[in-house]
């Protein structure tokens, strides 16, 4: 790249080939909390939170959170499918975790969601200026992969925790089955 007065910049730093397109548009993405996004967490929160030993039902969750079932069914199928919940046939089924809550981290649900939205847009490239490309995209970059790096940390669990210490009453209790 050269700049206005001749002088070169080395390397190709800022080639633009297809998968830094795709980098940068998933960056712009990931920054932005969707619906969808964060109904997958409250879901899955929802899951850990309430299960006690039994399956959730996706009607509880629309119950408990209030998340449309339009966003909620498609979001769990397609956390099942990526290994973060299970699903459970019958009529006493629904969902759990496929793992257990501090071994799944918000930063993979929100990766597994990412791609998901990823694979429903259509859009194949970002207009923009050289500053837009060189300057604004590249920081947006470094934002997202230390918002993602405090997600990979947080886990279920930790979310769990804050439940707890915030109050929020849990019906795991009342699910739980003490006869022995």
């Amino acid at each position: 790249m050269t700049l206005p007065g001749g002088q070169k910049i080395p390397g190709d730093q800022f080639s633009h080939d297809s998968t830094a397109l795709e980098r940068e548009h998933g960056a712009l993405r990931m920054i932005k909390l969707s619906k969808k996004m964060l109904f997958a967490i409250e879901a899955v929160l929802d899951i850990a939170y309430h299960a006690g030993g039994e399956p959730v039902q996706s009607r509880e969750i629309t119950r408990r959170q209030g998340i449309p079932r339009r966003y909620l069914e498609q979001t769990l199928q397609h956390l099942v499918r990526h290994g973060i919940l299970t699903g459970v046939r019958g009529p006493k089924g629904g969902y759990r975790l496929a793992r257990e809550r501090r071994r799944i981290s918000v930063g993979e649900i929100v990766r597994v969601v990412r791609d998901l939205e990823a694979a429903e847009d259509t859009t194949t490239e970002l207009p923009g200026s050289d500053l837009g490309r060189h300057v604004v995209r590249p920081l947006w970059n470094e934002m997202r992969e230390e918002v993602m790096a405090k997600l990979d940390n947080l886990t279920v669990d930790d979310l769990c925790t804050r439940a707890y210490q915030g109050g929020v009453p849990s019906e795991a209790v009342k699910n739980m089955d003490f006869i022995i």
